[in-house]
C-alpha cells in the first residue's frame, strides 16, 4: 500500500494572506493593478503558492468561499468581524485534505449560513455555485449547501433566484423551501415570496418542480416559464399567467398596471415601516406607472400629483392615510 507524502505545515501568516486574497475575490472585481500584485504574489514564494493550490482546491470544490463565509465577509467589509472570519478562512485553508479519501470526509461537512434584510432594504448574494440571489424587504433565508443538495430555506419574505449549473462530478439538486412546501430549480429563474399560509411562485425562465410539506399523496406541479401559483401545505392554487413586472423589485421598483389602489397600498407598505390606510372611498381607482420602492415618500408624493388622492402624515409619518382629493 502506497503511503502519501506529507507537506510540512504552511506558516500561518502565509496562509492569512491567501485568504485575504481570496475573500477579496469573493467581494468584488479585482481591479488591473490588484490583479497584477495578486499574480505576483502567487508565485514570490514556494511557500505562498502552495497556500494559493489550497485556497484553489476549496474554490473548486464550493466554487468561492463556504457560503457560512463568504456571505458573513460581504456583510461586514472592513470591520473586526472580517478579521475574525479571516482567520477562519485562514485555519480552513491549514486543513484542506490534499488525499482523494480526505477530500471525501471534506465533502461530507454541511456549511450553513443565515441571512436577512431589514424592512426596505433589498440584498443581492452571490452564492458559492455561482447562483445569484436578491432579497427583498424584510427577508430571512438559510442557506445550507452540502454534498447532496443546495438549499435554500426562505423564512419569510420574498426572493429572486437565478440558478447556477453545479459542478461535476456531483451536480447537487437547487431547492428552495418554504413552511408550504419544496420547489426544485430546473435551471431557472423565479421568485418566491413566503406569506403564510401559503407559497406563491413566479417562474420567469425555465421551471419549476413543487412538492407540498403535508401532502405526499398529490403529484408534484411543474410550473414552466411565464406561469405562477401559490401553493398551502395540503393544497396547489391554479396555474395563471405570470405577472409580467415580477421581479422588477430586484430593480427597485413597483410596477403598476392598472392595479387597485388597495393593492397598491398594500404593496408599498412591505417597504416602509408604520402604517398606510387606503380609504375605501378610493380603493379601486386604478393605478398605473413604475413607482421607487427604496423612496416610499416620493412614490405617495408621485400619487397625489397624478391621481385624486390625498396623503395624509401623522406621528411624523409612521401613519399614513390616502384619502379622496
Amino acid at each position: 500500500m502506497l503511503g502519501l507524502r506529507k507537506e510540512p505545515p504552511l506558516d500561518p501568516q502565509v496562509l492569512e494572506e491567501a485568504a485575504e486574497w481570496l475573500m477579496r475575490l469573493s467581494e468584488r472585481e479585482l481591479t488591473d493593478h490588484e490583479r497584477a500584485e495578486w499574480e505576483r504574489w502567487k508565485i514570490s514564494t514556494p511557500e505562498r503558492n502552495r497556500a494559493w493550490s489550497r485556497a484553489t482546491l476549496l474554490q473548486s470544490k464550493f466554487g468561492g468561499l463556504p457560503p457560512s463565509l463568504a456571505m458573513s465577509a460581504l456583510d461586514r467589509p472592513n470591520s473586526p468581524e472580517r478579521r475574525a472570519l479571516l482567520g477562519k478562512l485562514a485555519l480552513l485553508l491549514a486543513v484542506v485534505p490534499v488525499s482523494w479519501g480526505g477530500w471525501k470526509l471534506a465533502q461530507s461537512q454541511q456549511w450553513s449560513a443565515g441571512y436577512r434584510t431589514d424592512v426596505g432594504q433589498r440584498r443581492e448574494l452571490t452564492l458559492a455555485d455561482g447562483s445569484h440571489l436578491t432579497l427583498n424587504t424584510d427577508t430571512a433565508i438559510d442557506v445550507v449547501f452540502d454534498d447532496r443538495q443546495r438549499l435554500i430555506h426562505l423564512r419569510e419574505g420574498e426572493i429572486l433566484v437565478q440558478t447556477a449549473v453545479d459542478t461535476p462530478p456531483l451536480p447537487r439538486p437547487f431547492l428552495i423551501s418554504t413552511r408550504q412546501g419544496r420547489m426544485q430549480a430546473l435551471g431557472t429563474r423565479f421568485t418566491v415570496r413566503e406569506s403564510s399560509p401559503r407559497t406563491h411562485l413566479a417562474v420567469l425562465d425555465g421551471a419549476v418542480k413543487v412538492t407540498l410539506a403535508d401532502n405526499s399523496q398529490a403529484a408534484p406541479l411543474i410550473v414552466n416559464a411565464g406561469q405562477r401559483t401559490d401553493f398551502s401545505a395540503q393544497t396547489f392554487g391554479s396555474l395563471t399567467q405570470a405577472d409580467r413586472y415580477a421581479g422588477s423589485w430586484a430593480q427597485g421598483m413597483l410596477m403598476a398596471d392598472r392595479m387597485r389602489l388597495a393593492d397598491f397600498v398594500a404593496e408599498l407598505a412591505r417597504y416602509r415601516r408604520g402604517f398606510i390606510r387606503c380609504d375605501p372611498a378610493i380603493a379601486d381607482l386604478r393605478v398605473s406607472g413604475a413607482f421607487p420602492i427604496s423612496d416610499t415618500d416620493r412614490t405617495l408624493n408621485m400619487l397625489v400629483q397624478t391621481y385624486p388622492v390625498l396623503v395624509t402624515g401623522h406621528l411624523r409619518g409612521y401613519w399614513v392615510t390616502l384619502s379622496p382629493a
